[in-house]
């Protein structure tokens, strides 16, 4: 048998984002040890959600931490998706990950500020408020599923569908959670106003995904 020389230079740089990732969370968790473990336990207990929804506003030094460790993450699982089913375009752009990086945060941010401009509009600021921010919660909540895929895709299982799929459906099954619990703790508000929610989940749920999703393809 003749040895292989191994290069892992290409990796490096997501090993590198990887790093730089998960210095969020572990700020977060030496500053706000508490509630770091209140999150974390967050799909089987409502603890984290129950405190801070109404003690906290949407913009704290906690919750952007997070947000960065899931953009990040989103944007490299991304990337692995990318990577499988158009390689092509990789090599004709090897920038790709700073775009979809950029992209993924300007995507976020747009439709988090037109959520809340939709509060002022309705005069419900405080209610849209927090529906954000537990949704936001979930989404950040994701961001650990597909940080565990990321380290898998580049270190065990390579461009693996099934790794792709398993962190797919639980990315999903988070967020699903995260819905089912804004739905259920503000039917009534859904209610009062059902016309402009179909509104809303068209304009700002529904479309943005679709136009990403075209985007993507």
């Amino acid at each position: 048998m003749e040895p292989i020389a191994r290069t892992f230079a290409q990796n490096d740089w997501i090993t590198i984002s990887l790093m730089v990732s998960l210095l969020f969370p572990l700020t977060a968790k030496s500053f706000y040890y508490s509630r770091f473990f209140s999150f974390i336990i967050l799909p089987f207990n409502n603890k984290y959600i129950t405190i801070y929804t109404k003690k906290e506003k949407l913009f704290n030094w906690f919750h952007i931490l997070l947000s960065a460790f899931q953009i990040i993450n989103t944007t490299l699982f991304i990337y692995f998706i990318w990577h499988v089913y158009m390689p092509q375009t990789l090599v004709k752009n090897p920038f790709i990950f700073p775009l979809l990086l950029a992209g993924v945060f300007l995507f976020l941010t747009i439709k988090t500020i037109a959520q809340l401009f939709n509060g002022f509009i309705f005069n419900s600021y405080k209610t849209f408020n927090e529906l954000i921010f537990k949704k936001l919660t979930y989404l950040n909540y994701s961001g650990i599923v597909l940080f565990i895929a990321n380290v898998i895709l580049t270190y065990v299982a390579i461009d693996s569908k099934i790794v792709m799929a398993i962190a797919i459906i639980g990315f999903l099954i988070i967020n699903i959670i995260g819905w089912v619990t804004v739905l259920r703790n503000y039917q009534n508000f859904i209610s009062s106003y059902f016309f402009y929610f179909i509104l809303y989940l068209c304009t700002l749920e529904i479309a943005p995904l679709i136009i990403l999703g075209s985007f993507l393809k």
